[in-house]
């Protein structure tokens, strides 16, 4: 680092590894025979988990295992993203679980998958617990890493008791932590100093390495822990002298991964290879092959730093990164699309749906597939006290139509105390659908305002807790978490998202809904109840296009226009279509008036002028004809039953 002499070991350093061997001896015990299937890995932020599993790593390589290691930040939280990303670790364009359990296995006499920031996973834990797990060979073991601890099931079933390990991580002893000072260069008294207040946490030990053995006159003592992370990290910073490297760190900490090109995006008066290189040999600072990860508890105080006292670079850094996002995206494979989608979740400071995505906290509940008489039972005993006679009985229909769309949420005892009921409809339901009328309707709305060929609407038919109903609660929390899981998986073929409540949860949930751009799309009773009909349309950009959106609108970001008025040209990316004179007005009145309905006689008044005698049909041609132009975009255009046409943006 330029102006700056620390040789503070980085944290995959093996200097940086000393004091567990009480917890490395009981991860190898998966090597034996005899030994356990699954070790679980947890502990607080900072505390030496991925230190651990890598030094766990190379030891079990020497031990003759091989061991495949995945990073959860990288693969797309869906059973397709965790199945791409094991196959191309092990060499192998496996695309089913039976093949990539298969080659896994096929590897040496022993191997270990080691699954890191684990914590990130909770979409797919049960999937894993469930499905995965079963389908490995006997020599095959499994190692997570996260800073929860196992759900209940992982330990208490009798299924998994004797074959899972739960490795707690506790800050290192005295002995320990004053070792690893030593190794990074600090005296001995300086470094009993340190460990006074930094009580043996390994970030805050390296941080303090790094910064606090050139400011003896700082007191950190009384703190937490997070706070001297937080405490360190900002002191870390403005100790740095060089301007390039703090400016390299403020815009790492303001992205969820920085990469070349988004450092030359965030920063266009600094020389990109440089700057990377600068924030690689910083000692909170991860390497991977998609980018640099700055620590998260470092990450988060430098940036909530940078937006307490300069908040307009930081709304700038974010609205740089975004658009590169955007740029970028648009030539992803499926393989690199859950990078982006996490890159712009991460820049979205919307609460509503950060909670979402990264749930904070434990979960209280499993969340599984319902399986069996005894959970369809369960199902149809809450329906029947939440819903009316008429509602309920349709839950019964649902169950026996589309049973693999029914999940149900479990306590610590295994006891079902809440359920949903997710699908996208297909032509086998329609029989179905025309008994439920809250199906019916929501097709109905489908009929009215088609969505293309090649995206797909689901239907949240049911989202119920056994102690409020349709009022929020963890049940449904952990519901919508497994429901967010369906939103990765089905993207970019997920269209819409329809669902139904009623008072008092309707009003309970409005300002949740319309924070996610939900919309009301009517009002039906059943059995004296009303429910309120809502649809989400993601736009033709499914998930991505929607999340980008609701980034776009949080910093202010203007959408570029799809339509050069002067020019007379759609704008297709970095592609121009010109357009004829009708098609211009078309899309020039539709544009003027977006979001609303445009009746044809008004079309017809502003673009082919009063004197026009002919019939609507030429409406329909000239837009059937601005549809084919807009390619991917043509579902922008919308039809609206009985009325003309609407131009939704994406």
């Amino acid at each position: 680092m330029a102006n700056d002499t620390r040789t503070v070991p980085g944290l995959g350093s093996p200097t940086q590894f000393v004091g567990r061997d009480r917890e490395l001896g009981s991860l190898l015990t998966v090597l034996n025979e005899d030994g356990p299937v699954l070790v679980y890995v947890h502990g607080i932020a900072g505390v030496g988990k991925s230190a651990l599993v890598s030094a766990f790593a190379d030891r079990a390589r020497s031990a003759g295992a091989t061991v495949v290691m995945l990073d959860c930040r990288a693969i797309e939280p869906t059973d397709r993203g965790f199945i791409h990303s094991l196959a191309s670790a092990v060499g192998s364009r496996a695309s089913t679980l039976g093949a990539a359990s298969e080659r896994i296995g096929r590897l040496a006499p022993r191997v270990v998958l080691v699954l890191d920031t684990y914590e990130v996973f909770r979409f797919l834990d049960t999937w894993l617990r469930a499905t995965f797990l079963p389908s490995l060979g006997p020599n095959v073991r499994l190692v997570l890493a996260g800073r929860e601890p196992p759900v209940t099931e992982w330990l208490a079933s009798a299924r998994w008791h004797a074959l899972v390990r739960s490795v707690a991580l506790e800050p290192l002893g005295d002995a320990a932590a004053l070792e690893l000072l030593s190794r990074s260069g600090v005296g001995e008294r300086e470094a009993l100093r340190i460990n006074c207040f930094v009580h043996g946490h390994p970030l805050a030990l390296r941080l303090a390495a790094a910064t606090l053995s050139e400011r003896p006159d700082r007191n950190l003592e009384g703190e937490t822990i997070p706070m001297v992370v937080a405490s360190l990290a900002r002191l870390y910073l403005a100790d740095v002298d060089d301007p390039v490297t703090r400016d390299a760190l403020n815009a790492a900490a303001s992205v969820r991964r920085v990469t070349r090109s988004l450092l030359r995006a965030l920063l266009p008066h600094a020389a990109p290879d440089d700057a990377f290189e600068r924030l690689q040999a910083l000692p909170f600072v991860y390497s991977r092959s998609d980018g640099l990860i700055v620590h998260d508890a470092v990450r988060d105080a430098i940036a909530g730093h940078l937006r307490a006292t300069d908040p307009e670079t930081y709304r700038e850094l974010r609205r740089r990164a975004w658009q590169q996002l955007r740029d970028e995206v648009s030539t992803a494979g499926i393989e690199e699309l859950w990078r982006y989608t996490a890159d712009v979740l991460y820049i979205l400071e919307n609460p509503v749906i950060r909670e979402a995505f990264f749930p904070s906290g434990g979960p209280q509940y499993t969340v599984e597939l319902a399986r069996g008489a005894d959970d369809h039972a369960a199902i149809e005993r809450l329906a029947a006290m939440h819903e009316t006679p008429e509602a309920a009985a349709a839950a019964g229909l649902w169950l026996k139509q589309r049973p693999e769309s029914f999940h149900v949420a479990r306590d610590r005892d295994r006891v079902v105390r809440g359920f949903y009921a997710m699908f996208s409809p297909n032509p086998a339901d329609a029989a179905v659908v025309e008994q439920d009328p809250l199906a019916s309707s929501w097709q109905r709305h489908i009929d009215a305002d088609p969505i293309p060929y090649d995206q797909r609407p689901v239907f949240v038919r049911y989202l119920l807790s056994e102690q409020g109903g349709e009022m929020p609660s963890p049940e449904q929390a952990a519901c919508w978490l497994d429901i967010k899981r369906t939103y990765m998986a089905m993207r970019p073929q997920l269209r819409r998202i329809y669902m139904a409540l009623r008072e008092p949860a309707q009003s309970a949930f409005r300002p949740v809904v319309d924070r996610l751009g939900f919309e009301s799309c009517g009002v039906v009773e059943v059995g004296g109840d009303v429910y309120h009909l809502n649809v989400n349309d993601f736009g033709p950009e499914s998930v991505d296009g929607w999340l980008a959106g609701l980034v776009a609108a949080e910093l202010g970001v203007d959408v570029p226009e799809v339509l050069d008025r002067r020019a007379r040209e759609l704008v297709l990316g970095k592609e121009r279509v010109p357009l004829t004179r009708l098609e211009f007005g078309v899309l020039e009145c539709l544009l003027d008036r977006k979001g609303q309905a445009v009746s044809r006689a008004t079309l017809i008044h502003d673009v082919w002028g009063h004197t026009y005698t002919g019939g609507s049909n030429v409406i329909e041609a000239v837009v059937r004809s601005l549809r084919k132009k807009l390619r991917e975009h043509a579902s922008c255009v919308e039809t609206v039953s009985g009325v003309g046409y609407r131009f939704r943006s994406q």
